[in-house]
């Protein structure tokens, strides 16, 4: 019985751990880093602010955690699309796996899309907590590297993680750029068709390229 009310008391704690994670992301992406107070926080997660010292501490903590949170899902549905293709799967193919959650965010527009701005913003000079992702951004990229040495045998490991890496910081400047606003105008099999080149370019290089 009180193994059973203390589980009880760690799934509501989680709760409403996860409900203040996800109430931060979704003011973030409306007002900005400063345009954004505890009390609308608690207020939109249906949370006491003693709460939010409890599982965090500070509004900052809290915020930086939202952005990290978010980050951590992009990248989990980055590896699942990527984890996803078989090994008759193309260079095109991985690409569009790779882009797949930047895609998504660009077809649905909105709060998706402001999310990946913000996480892409914080992206630039990140906090020190994102070393807690450091392990997760390393296996992405070699999981997208073993996948790419299959199709380009004669490219080093070193040059596939530098055309990863690339790859990867051309989606966080799409995210970023006036163009990524554009491209949310169009529809979702256009911006398909446009960016899955782009990306799979990247990722064979020249012709004449090997490691």
């Amino acid at each position: 019985m009180v193994t059973e009310r203390i589980d009880q008391r760690r799934e509501a704690g989680q709760r409403t751990r996860d409900g203040l994670l996800a109430a931060t992301v979704e003011l973030l992406a409306q007002h900005g880093q400063d345009g954004v107070t505890l009390r609308e926080i608690t207020d939109h997660a249906g949370a006491n602010v003693s709460a939010v010292s409890y599982h965090f501490g500070s509004l900052k903590t809290l915020c930086d955690s939202a952005i990290e949170h978010a980050l951590e899902l992009y990248l989990d549905a980055q590896m699942n699309a990527v984890a996803s293709l078989d090994a008759a799967s193309s260079i095109e193919d991985l690409a569009a796996a790779f882009i797949r959650p930047m895609m998504r965010a660009l077809a649905t527009g909105g709060p998706a899309l402001a999310v990946m701005r913000t996480v892409a913003r914080v992206g630039i000079d990140p906090p020190e907590s994102w070393g807690r992702l450091t392990a997760k951004f390393q296996q992405s990229r070699r999981d997208v590297a073993r996948k790419l040495s299959a199709e380009l045998p004669g490219v080093g490991d070193e040059e596939l993680d530098f055309r990863i890496r690339c790859a990867a910081g051309m989606l966080n400047w799409l995210a970023l750029a006036p163009i990524g606003a554009d491209l949310a105008a169009e529809p979702p099999e256009r911006i398909e068709r446009w960016l899955v080149p782009m990306l799979a370019g990247a990722f064979r290089g020249s012709p004449n390229s090997a490691g």
